[in-house]
């Protein structure tokens, strides 16, 4: 187990970590404040604090562990608005048994919290720069809160774009905020499904295909990108090949945690634990990664 040092040397002057003085380990009860079905299995659940409690303030790419009592707990990036940071949003899809029953809350039911943990999105280290945002299915939501952030200091950046591709119409998420998003004069959107259905008359194909349609300097961007790894990897390539470097390209491998502390040593990648040391990371420091089958 000496990847520790591993780790270490690997995420030097990669994203920078928030730290917190609070007991990593302890749970605070949460209220479900509302439950809002997305698609058939894609929910976002608003949580505010049972007592007065100080929250730790969250940065874009930080993640929650949400806690179902009696079944267990999960990690699951938070997707509202770091400008609002009186309630916590999570947008997750249903696909376990704790993600399922946590999808039956009721307003008032209580959840375990604790969190946040992680690194963030390099929403400062951009300003000045245009930027992309490249999400995939359910990676939107551990995206939307450095769009926000970006959006609310708008002046502060240079071309910003939103490249969003899900594998049907019906699965596209927060379908009314991306037409706010669409109808800005500051803000390129281009939507893209694997297979159209119905009267579908958007972009077909997969998420890289809109990559070369999106305006940015190659010398002067930055990227995010969140979605399967097969997925990122792909993203990462054809940013590369239109000339953005890999240490300006930074991906999230939140789908790689479980216990969020870095015991269970569930998320280890090579020399790095993605819930200690990530989950969002530079490119060029997880492209290793992308190559090896057995990790």
């Amino acid at each position: 187990m000496g990847s520790n040092i591993e780790s270490s040397k690997m995420v030097q002057n990669g994203p920078e970590r928030v730290h917190s003085d609070k007991d990593p380990m302890l749970t605070y009860p949460y209220y479900v404040q509302r439950l809002r079905h997305e698609t058939h299995d894609t929910f976002t659940i608003e949580l505010r604090p049972a007592r007065a409690v100080e929250m730790t303030p969250f940065s874009p790419g930080q993640f929650n562990m949400l806690y179902v009592f009696g079944l267990g707990e999960i990690p699951i990036s938070i997707s509202g608005d770091p400008g609002n940071q009186e309630r916590l949003i999570h947008t997750t899809r249903a696909v376990g048994a704790v993600t399922k029953a946590m999808m039956k809350l009721k307003r008032g039911n209580m959840i375990g919290v604790r969190g946040p943990f992680g690194t963030k999105w390099p929403v400062k280290e951009a300003m000045g720069r245009d930027i992309l945002i490249v999400a995939g299915g359910i990676g939107l939501p551990p995206l939307r809160p450095a769009l926000y952030h970006i959006l609310s200091h708008r002046k502060d950046y240079g071309k910003v774009s939103l490249l969003y591709g899900t594998r049907t119409p019906e699965d596209i998420l927060y379908i009314k905020e991306l037409e706010k998003w669409r109808a800005r004069l500051d803000l390129e959107v281009f939507i893209t499904v694997d297979r159209a259905k119905g009267d579908w008359r958007g972009n077909v194909g997969v998420v890289t295909t809109l990559i070369p349609k999106a305006p940015f300097d190659p010398d002067n961007a930055l990227a995010m990108v969140v979605g399967p790894e097969v997925m990122m990897r792909f993203s990462a390539l054809e940013l590369q090949k239109r000339g953005l470097t890999a240490d300006r390209i930074y991906i999230s491998m939140e789908r790689n945690m479980k216990c969020g502390v870095g015991l269970c040593g569930h998320c280890q990648l090579g020399g790095v634990f993605v819930c200690k040391d990530g989950p969002v990371f530079r490119f060029d420091q997880m492209k290793d990664v992308f190559t090896k089958r057995e990790l």
